[in-house]
């Protein structure tokens, strides 16, 4: 559907056609629950007429003090009508004489925070309601916070419900001084500030005679108005890479969306993140070759060399280009009930690229209620956080000031693959960029040859009590026996020297691993076959040390004994002093233990004893051909 136009019913070619040429404003809605978003955007799509019959025979069934309940417009969630709440992100469109628009609304709840920062991700303008007789909320910090985060330059401060508080100028002044005190202290540059009823219409479409003193514009006139083109336009030249295109052996392109500047055929650019230069020879798109491409276009573009361009790179002009590096200082948005644990692996997806990425540390984490900077080990649901990510390799980036598509990302799991983290990059950890690798004549394969052996990492895992250590010990012992070279890395005897820092929490165990991972990596580049005896209870960081070394080079083995007979064996009497509370976060108690998926070998310690456990892990390594 579209606004109310003549031309519908007396031209509807001519309306469609300049319905075509009009431009799109994408916003969205948010705010503390119950301040009124869902029924802003009913007012919107009632007044601009975008209702069908059915829908206004639902919300003259049910009305608010006699006024048609416009949230039902809205809420399309048979949940959200009983509660009166919105809990998914709804997207509704509607359209005026100037603009399209797609609004999205929001919820206001904090456990569903995360559908907010969804809805935000794509928007241009953000519109964030107030509570006239509340005032700012923690919520409303929270999601100017995630406004902010997200790169939303432009804002409206819609102080809503006034006609609760007798159209009160004093009230509406207050909370519009509140909230451009919180604008600049995380510096929002650009709020507007209107006061409106958005169930009565006030201040909406139209300016209300119920509020002479406000002489400011309706919220529709600045919906219509804002400017989200120029900035875009005016940027540095960026276009990330989505696909190679190659049809056949007389046409490569590379295609993307343009996200900021322009560029036109015989530009100069360089290709990020390998920096090499190259010359913009032809701009294609659906509609032919074209002699300009602005940001929001998405186009393929012909280089001048037959150089290596891959999905994830960024097309960056000569005159400004696109830096690149492996470590970043950035704010963080989390949005998962499981907390970010530093040095914990991720997946980040910044623009199309796609790169293992950890936390190294939390510099300090946001109370948005005081915006005090405190110290933080770990970040739950809905915290914000200044941190330090590593990289599994460069990528190419701008600060989020800059270029807000290149400059923002996401955090993912890697074994749920769902999205964890949000977050805006400030700058590049430079000392860390400046660091190279010094190749030296000896390496892996020199150091393996002399030992006439194929070194790999044997990790084994288990619960405590499982036998991990006795078997492990056993197998080198076997494995010298047969003259290989080998080093034993068990978990209590790297905590008396190495790790004896760190203790049990999860963070402290991640941790743990981490630092082992390493070495162990540093023994396989010594041509060591190496036996790591650790619980590691967690399988992302198994999979992040199999990342440390080569293909082939990780031999996951599962020491599988149950829980009860762990508990009968307790060698150490752990089990029974975690039983007591004497111990807490002990796995497989009040700490949980993520089992393999996919072990290289499987030992059913409980069923077979020790050498024949040993022999299976060397039946095992013949087989690779590694002994």
């Amino acid at each position: 559907m579209a606004h109310a136009s003549r031309l519908i019913a007396t031209d509807i070619d001519v309306y469609l056609k300049a319905h075509e040429k009009k431009d799109l404003l994408r916003f969205i809605t948010c705010g503390s629950v119950d301040d009124g978003k869902s029924t802003l955007i009913g007012r919107l799509l009632f007044d601009s007429r975008l209702v069908f019959e059915d829908q206004l025979a639902a919300i003259a069934a049910g009305t608010r003090n006699g006024d048609p309940d416009l949230a039902w417009l809205v809420d399309g969630l048979q949940a959200e009508r009983e509660q009166g709440i919105t809990i998914d992100v709804a997207y509704r469109f509607f359209s005026t004489d100037k603009r399209k628009f797609i609004v999205a609304d929001t919820p206001g709840h904090e456990q569903y925070t995360r559908n907010m920062a969804t809805g935000a991700s794509t928007a241009d303008l953000a519109v964030i309601l107030v509570d006239a007789r509340k005032g700012i909320l923690t919520q409303t910090r929270r999601h100017s916070h995630i406004v902010k985060l997200v790169g939303i330059r432009h804002v409206v401060l819609a102080v809503n419900k006034m006609d609760t508080v007798g159209y009160d100028r004093k009230i509406f002044e207050r909370v519009a001084e509140d909230y451009r005190v919180l604008a600049d202290s995380i510096s929002i540059s650009r709020v507007q500030c209107l006061p409106v009823s958005a169930l009565k219409g006030e201040n909406v479409f139209a300016l209300s005679s119920a509020m002479p003193w406000y002489d400011g514009p309706s919220l529709m006139q600045v919906l219509e108005e804002v400017d989200v083109t120029t900035d875009l336009v005016s940027g540095p030249f960026r276009l990330p890479v989505q696909w190679v295109n190659r049809p056949d052996q007389d046409f490569r392109g590379f295609s993307g969306m343009v996200v900021s500047g322009f560029i036109r055929p015989g530009a100069s650019v360089v290709v990020g993140p390998s920096a090499i230069a190259s010359r913009i020879t032809r701009i294609v798109s659906f509609d032919g070759e074209l002699d300009q491409a602005v940001a929001g276009q998405s186009v393929t573009v012909v280089l001048d060399d037959a150089i290596d361009v891959s999905r994830g790179d960024v097309i960056s002009g000569a005159d400004d280009p696109i830096d690149h590096s492996d470590q970043f200082a950035a704010h963080v948005f989390w949005m998962h009930e499981t907390a970010l644990i530093p040095e914990r692996q991720y997946l980040m997806q910044i623009g199309a690229a796609s790169v293992p990425a950890a936390v190294t540390s939390l510099r300090y984490a946001l109370n948005v209620n005081t915006l005090e900077h405190t110290a933080a080990e770990t970040l739950g649901l809905n915290g914000i956080a200044y941190c330090n990510l590593a990289l599994g390799h460069p990528v190419a980036f701008d600060s989020y000031a800059s270029v807000k598509d290149t400059g923002s990302f996401i955090l993912i799991d890697r074994f749920s693959n769902a999205t964890v983290g949000a977050g805006v990059i400030d700058f590049a950890l430079r000392r860390a960029s400046n660091i190279c690798w010094h190749e030296t004549k000896l390496g892996k394969q020199d150091r393996s040859r002399q030992k006439n052996q194929k070194p790999c990492v044997l990790w084994f895992t288990g619960l405590s009590g499982a036998g991990k250590s006795t078997t492990a010990d056993r197998v080198e012992q076997k494995l010298h026996a047969l003259g290989c070279h080998t080093y034993l890395l068990d978990g209590d005897n790297v905590r008396h020297g190495l790790n004896r820092d760190l203790g049990f929490t999860e963070q402290d165990r991640v941790e743990n691993i981490r630092r082992i991972a390493e070495v162990a990596r540093l023994m396989v580049d010594a041509g060591l076959i190496v036996l790591v005896s650790f619980i590691s209870p967690f399988r992302s960081e198994r999979e992040m040390a199999r990342g440390l070394v080569s293909a082939g080079e990780f031999v996951e083995v599962f020491v599988d004994t149950p829980l009860d007979i762990c508990e009968q064996r307790d060698p150490k009497g752990l089990y029974r002093k975690a039983r007591m509370g004497e111990i807490r976060n002990f796995t497989g108690i009040d700490s949980a233990y993520e089992s393999p998926e996919n072990p290289e070998i499987v030992l059913k310690a409980a069923e077979r004893p020790v050498d024949d456990l040993a022999e299976q892990v060397l039946s095992s390594l013949r087989q690779q051909g590694r002994i």
